[in-house]
C-alpha cells in the first residue's frame, strides 16, 4: 500500500571474513545505490580487500549514501557521523549521490570524515580506502567540482568489468541496472544533478551480466533505471521492447520485473511480450505524480488524466492480472484545493494496486525552487493523510481478489523457530508492496507454489499446495 520497510536483515553473506585488509559499507536509498554498493565491494574484493559483516572487525567503514530529498540527506549524514563517532580511529568515506551532489561543501564541513567520493565511478573507493588507516589530515575528494549534468558513460563502461561478487538483495534476486542518469527534467527532480544525463548500456552488455546472474541461482532479475521507457534514446530510440525481446530467448525458468516507467514514455510493444511470456512479471510502476493538469504541466510532465487513464485501460485489457503500483507527489508550488481535488479523483478511478504517496520536497538547482505557491505545512500533510486513508480501501480489495488462487511465491527468508517462511508473489517488488507468509519452512531463494488462504493488513498468508 504504502512504501514499507523490511522486518530483517537479509541473509549473512558466504565467506565473509575479517582481515587487516577489511571493509564494511552502509547502503542507502535507492535499488540504484544498492548496485553501485555491489560495484563497491566487487572493486574491492578484487584487490584482495574483505568484506566485513559489521562495522566493529572492519578496518575501513564506507557509507553510500543518497542525496535525492532532505530526509535522506540528513539520514546520510547522520550514519556517516554516528560511525565516525563509535568508530574514531577507522577510516571512514562518505560516498553516492550525497556526495556527488555536495562533496566539496561537505568535505570543508565534516573534516572528521577521511575521504568522500562521487557516484560516476564506483571502482575509484579503491584509491581512496588503500591510503591506509584513518587519515589525520585534509579529507580526499573525489567529486566533480560543477552541479551541471554531466553524461555518467564512462562510468558505466568501467562499471561493466566488474562483476558483481556480493549481492545485496534477498536471496535469489539481482537488481540490473539498465541506464543511469535522466533527461525528462521533471521540475522538482535533483536526479540530473546527482546522476547525469541518461546513459544507456548497451543491450550485449545487458545479456551478458542478465546469463551470468542466472548462472549464479538468481531467479528474479528486477530491471531498474531513472526512467526504463528511456532506454535507448541518447541512441535515437526505444530499446526496451527490443531488450525483452532478447531476455526472452534466453533459456531456464526465471521472473523478470520492470521497475520505474514514466507514464510519458510508456513503449506499449511491451505489453505484447508481457502477454507472450509468463516469466515477465505483469507489475507496472507509473510514477504518475499528480493528476491536476496545471500541477502536471508545472511538474515539467506531459500527461493529464485522461491520457493516464487510457495508458491504464491499455494496460489492463491484455492482462487483466496486471498489477499497477503508482507514486503521487503532494504539496507541490501551486498546488490549490481544487488540484488536489483532482488528483484525489484520479486515484479512485485509477484503482492502482499499491501507491506511495510524498510530500514535496524543495531542492536547491531545480526549476522549481523558487516557484512561488508554497503550501503550508499542514496543509500538506492533511492532504498526504487523505491520500493515504483513501488508498487502504483499494488496496484491501485488490489483495482480498488474490484469496484462494494459487501464486508462486519467492522465498525469501525463514522465521527462526517456526514452520513458518516470508517471501513475495509477482504482485511483491523487493522491500515496498506487502509479502506473503507461508506456513512451512522452505529454502530461501527457490519458488514455492502456493495458495492464498486470507489477507492480512497487506500481506497475505498461504500455505504450499500439496
Amino acid at each position: 500500500m504504502f512504501s514499507k520497510s523490511r522486518r530483517s536483515t537479509r541473509e549473512p553473506s558466504r565467506g565473509i571474513r575479517t582481515t587487516s585488509r577489511s571493509f564494511h559499507i552502509e547502503s542507502l536509498g535507492c535499488a540504484k545505490n544498492q548496485v553501485d554498493s555491489e560495484l563497491m565491494i566487487a572493486a574491492l574484493q578484487k584487490e584482495g580487500w574483505s568484506l566485513s559483516e559489521g562495522p566493529e572487525t572492519a578496518d575501513v567503514l564506507i557509507v553510500n549514501t543518497c542525496g535525492f530529498i532532505s530526509p535522506a540527506k540528513t539520514e546520510s549524514i547522520e550514519t556517516t557521523l554516528g560511525l565516525k563517532a563509535r568508530f574514531p580511529d577507522k577510516k571512514v568515506i562518505m560516498a553516492g549521490c550525497l556526495t556527488e551532489r555536495y562533496g566539496s561543501e561537505l568535505a570543508g564541513e565534516l573534516s572528521e570524515i577521511d575521504a568522500f567520493l562521487g557516484n560516476k565511478d564506483p571502482a575509484a573507493i579503491v584509491e581512496l580506502v588503500e591510503t591506509g588507516k584513518a587519515a589525520h589530515r585534509a579529507p580526499r575528494v573525489r567529486v566533480p567540482t560543477s552541479r551541471a549534468p554531466r553524461s555518467p558513460a564512462p562510468a558505466l563502461a568501467r562499471e561493466r568489468r566488474l562483476e558483481r561478487t556480493h549481492l545485496l538483495s534477498f536471496p535469489g534476486t539481482a537488481y540490473v541496472k539498465v541506464a543511469e542518469g535522466c533527461t525528462n527534467r521533471c521540475t522538482y527532480c535533483a536526479i540530473p544533478l546527482i546522476r547525469g544525463d541518461l546513459a544507456s548500456r548497451s543491450r550485449e552488455s545487458l545479456l551478458e551480466e542478465i546469463r551470468g546472474l542466472l548462472g549464479r541461482g538468481v531467479k528474479e532479475l528486477v530491471m531498474i533505471a531513472q526512467d526504463l521507457g528511456s532506454f535507448g534514446l541518447d541512441r535515437g530510440h526505444q530499446e526496451l521492447p527490443r531488450l525483452l525481446e532478447e531476455i526472452a530467448s534466453l533459456p531456464g525458468h526465471f521472473w523478470v520485473r520492470l521497475l520505474y516507467i514514466h507514464p510519458d514514455r510508456f513503449p506499449r510493444e511491451i505489453l505484447d511480450i508481457i502477454a507472450g511470456d509468463a516469466r515477465f512479471l505483469p507489475y507496472f510502476d507509473l510514477p504518475f505524480q499528480h493528476a491536476a493538469p496545471g500541477i502536471l504541466r508545472a511538474m515539467g510532465r506531459k500527461g493529464d488524466p485522461e491520457a493516464n487513464l487510457s495508458l491504464l485501460r491499455d494496460i489492463r485489457s491484455p492482462l487483466p492480472q496486471a498489477v499497477i503500483r503508482s507514486t503521487f507527489l503532494v504539496g507541490f508550488p501551486g498546488e490549490t484545493d481544487s488540484d488536489f481535488r483532482k488528483l484525489v479523483d484520479f486515484q479512485q478511478e485509477a484503482r492502482f494496486d499499491w501507491l506511495g504517496a510524498f510530500t514535496y520536497s524543495r531542492e536547491e538547482g531545480t526549476p522549481a525552487f523558487s516557484m512561488k505557491g508554497r503550501v503550508t505545512k499542514a496543509v500538506v500533510q492533511e492532504r498526504l493523510r487523505e491520500i493515504e486513508r483513501r488508498q487502504v480501501p483499494i488496496t484491501e480489495q485488490a489483495l482480498d481478489a488474490q484469496v484462494g488462487k494459487g501464486v508462486d511465491v519467492l522465498i525469501e527468508e525463514r522465521v527462526e523457530g517456526e514452520e513458518m517462511s516470508i517471501g513475495r508473489a509477482y504482485l511483491h517488488a523487493p522491500d515496498v508492496d506487502g509479502l506473503v507468509v507461508v506456513q512451512r519452512s522452505l529454502p530461501t531463494g527457490e519458488w514455492a507454489r502456493t495458495r492464498i488462504t486470507r489477507r492480512n493488513g497487506v500481506d497475505l498468508e498461504a500455505e504450499v499446495e500439496p
